[in-house]
């Protein structure tokens, strides 16, 4: 794994990845020129992109959300979900993050209301005892080791090898102020993943 990981990084540093922008006119959404959200929610795939997102219909948006259900080891730590990562790192108590940790679909992401930490207020989040920053490399590399180790499940590692189009999470918050990964950091994750792996 460590070799992948260390290739990885490389790729993804010299990755030329195509942010798309999300346009609002009236009441509807775009991105790169394709109806994005209307009356009826958002749309989960166009011919130009994915939209992922757990509560979407259709299998890419589902299966590369970070709430499916991907069994793995991280740290020596039993994850059910990616997303099990990113609410147990809002947790000081170790014991309790690493409950968390097993937690996958919205019963983990519900898990954000059951701690005595907010982070938002300090900008710093914990993983296994160690305060880290969360605009910082140190945090960055993390997370790049945290998806390396998710792709070792391998049906994780197909779903996200096998998908069609280009990947964006419209739902995702903009600002590291406000979430813990940004719609820009999770589309430039996947996004670069998928040409990784098919490299």
């Amino acid at each position: 794994m460590d070799k992948e990981l260390k290739e990885f990084i490389e790729f993804k540093n010299n990755y030329k990845f195509d942010y798309k922008e999300i346009i609002e006119d009236g009441d509807n959404l775009y991105c790169d020129g394709e109806l994005l959200k209307d009356e009826n929610g958002y749309i989960s795939e166009s011919s130009k992109w994915i939209n992922v997102s757990y509560g979407l219909k259709g299998t890419f948006p589902k299966l590369l959300s970070n709430l499916f259900n991907y069994n793995f080891k991280f740290y020596d730590c039993d994850f059910g979900s990616i997303e099990g990562f990113f609410q147990g790192i809002k947790y000081k108590d170790i014991e309790l993050q690493k409950q968390v940790f097993k937690y996958s679909g919205r019963e983990a992401v519900s898990l954000k209301d059951a701690t005595l930490y907010d982070w938002t207020k300090t900008g710093n989040i914990y993983f296994l005892g160690k305060e880290i920053k969360r605009d910082s490399l140190e945090y960055d590399q993390l997370v790049n080791e945290l998806y390396i180790s998710a792709i070792q499940n391998k049906l994780y590692r197909n779903a996200i090898k096998n998908c069609p189009l280009p990947i964006i999470h419209a739902i995702g918050k903009e600002s590291k102020k406000e979430t813990v990964f940004t719609r820009y950091e999770f589309e430039l994750m996947l996004n670069s993943l998928h040409d990784f792996l098919n490299r």
